[in-house]
């Protein structure tokens, strides 16, 4: 199935309440500052279209925790991604929106998804174009497994083993008007 047919996704399960989802995320939260030394270095860079918010509650609760205020941006890899010939010949383009200088900071690349890695390779990809971090970290809600390329992520909210026929969809209330983690079929 190509990118442009559309699919359906039957739900299974959910595998994440909006508590839980709180938890994951808050847990994150405290995983990312006890690694890093300062929250003041860090820049928190959400991967359109659902790690942005994802990427904007963690750096809200860094500011309940630290009182720092974090540099949120997103990052939209539509031209950077390595199957474009497939996405039809008008793919929808987001915003890339770099919150300043990111040479020599940390930068928290943010996903909902972690399943391939291609998404996250584009993102590096594009991030470099911006400048040159001390250092990129990745921070996902969902590791489903199914890896393509050598990439892991630093900070993972839930590891969901998944056969390559399920999807994994996480709906947050900003664009979704809900909380959840579902576990599906695509049809």
């Amino acid at each position: 199935m190509d990118s442009n047919t559309p699919s359906k996704f039957r739900q299974k399960a959910v595998l994440m309440t909006p508590d839980q989802m709180a938890r994951a995320f808050k847990r994150m939260t405290h995983e990312i500052l006890e690694r890093n030394e300062s929250a003041e270095d860090l820049v928190i860079m959400g991967i359109r279209r659902r790690g942005v918010p994802l990427a904007e509650r963690i750096a809200a609760y860094i500011k309940t925790l630290e009182g720092v205020e974090i540099e949120v941006g997103s990052i939209d890899i539509t031209f950077y991604r390595d199957d474009l010939h497939t996405i039809g010949p008008q793919p929808r383009v987001g915003e890339t929106s770099i919150p300043g200088d990111i040479t020599n900071r940390t930068v928290i690349l943010v996903d909902d998804v972690l399943h391939t890695g291609r998404t996250v390779r584009s993102a590096i990809t594009e991030l470099m174009d911006y400048g040159r971090p001390a250092g990129i970290q990745l921070a996902v809600m969902i590791d489903r497994g199914h890896r393509e390329l050598p990439i892991r992520a630093d900070f993972v909210g839930k590891n969901v083993p998944t056969s390559s026929r399920e999807a994994v969809k996480v709906r947050f209330v900003e664009i979704d008007d809900k909380d959840a983690v579902l576990l599906g079929e695509v049809e």
